[in-house]
């Protein structure tokens, strides 16, 4: 008897309208996809850098790029983002779903950037029309990578699909990214003692309010660092 998958209504692909040699549903596809939102991801970035306003992400973690701009170092935000990326590039090529907050928007858009303005490469990032293109082969770049993961490890076997234990994956980004929040908290006490106390009450109330204390110690250090300043020696 054929074997259908089926989809809404009970309807199997063809009744539904599904073809898998469309553009859509290609694996081709997949990466000029990503190409094209890195593309506009990395370049928003850009206009951030150079005139304070675009960028595609939270207001929290646009701080620590601002941070970065000001005070020239980019360790945290480069971690932050690529950490975010790279769980998120492991996750989308087992799990078969790519997170674009933690991907596209956290990895290319404040990862690497970070991670180019560390080097002192700062022409693909500070340029608006070279943005464009350097985003489009980043996501280009990722997109490759995840289907090229995706064949390796998912074997189909008369209709059947295996991801060798990929469920476990789901949600390596957050497992990620709650340990960032200690080390927010160590660098803002290794700022200053006020900045330090103030991430630990916004860790705090974030955590009693069962949200990523990560957000709750960057805001709580930059309302306290904004009463009492760092000086820079």
């Amino acid at each position: 008897m054929e074997e259908v998958i089926e989809v809404q209504g009970g309807l199997n692909e063809h009744e539904a309208g599904i073809d898998e040699k469309s553009f859509w549903y290609a694996d081709w596809a997949f990466p000029i996809m990503v190409g094209l939102m890195a593309a506009a991801v990395f370049a928003a970035t850009s206009m951030y850098i150079e005139h304070g306003t675009g960028a595609f992400n939270e207001v929290a973690f646009v701080a620590m790029l601002k941070a970065g701009l000001e005070g020239g170092s980019y360790g945290p935000v480069a971690a932050f983002g690529a950490s975010f990326l790279f769980a998120r590039v492991l996750e989308g090529s087992l799990v078969g779903i790519l997170d674009l907050g933690g991907s596209i928007l956290t990895g290319v858009g404040l990862g690497i950037p970070a991670i180019l303005l560390a080097a002192k490469i700062e022409a693909p990032v500070k340029n608006f029309w070279l943005a464009l293109p350097t985003g489009l082969l980043i996501g280009l770049a990722i997109g490759a990578v995840i289907i090229g993961i995706r064949r390796a490890t998912i074997k189909e076997k008369g209709g059947a699909q295996s991801t060798f234990g990929a469920e476990i994956m789901m949600g390596a980004g957050n497992s990620t990214g709650r340990f960032l929040g200690p080390l927010i908290i160590l660098s803002a006490g290794l700022a200053s003692i006020p900045v330090g106390i103030g991430a630990v009450i916004g860790a705090l109330l974030f955590y009693l309010w069962k949200k990523p204390i990560t957000g709750g110690a960057i805001l709580g250090a930059m309302i306290v660092g904004a009463i009492f300043p760092v000086v820079m020696k």
